[in-house]
């Protein structure tokens, strides 16, 4: 199984620009085993099941929870049955029909 999922999630009450918050919720991936990618509108993820994947929400909540009173958060999945390695192979099947895309 491969569970995609995209995520955005920052302090709602820190003012107008949260990077340094954010950017604690990167060094969890930057210091685990969670393949990601980050975007300009959120993180990108893969993991092999769907409770690793709340998992890693949870690890990044917990890293946020005792900085803010307040935490948005935006989630969505892409779960396949009888997959891995999911997202490097959507960014292949793209560039194999257009050739090479910046990502």
């Amino acid at each position: 199984m491969a569970v995609l999922t995209e995520f955005a999630m920052f302090p709602t009450d820190k003012g107008i620009s949260v990077s340094s918050y954010v950017s604690k919720i990167i060094e969890v991936f930057k210091n685990g085993d969670v393949p990601y990618q980050l975007t300009p509108m959120g993180t990108i993820f893969e993991t092999n099941s769907f409770e690793e994947a709340l998992a890693v929400l949870q690890k990044a909540h917990d890293v946020l929870e005792p900085h803010s009173q307040r935490i948005y958060s935006t989630v969505k999945f892409d779960i396949k049955k009888n997959q891995s390695s999911m997202m490097k192979e959507k960014i292949q099947s793209i560039r194999d029909k257009i050739g090479d895309v910046s990502v």
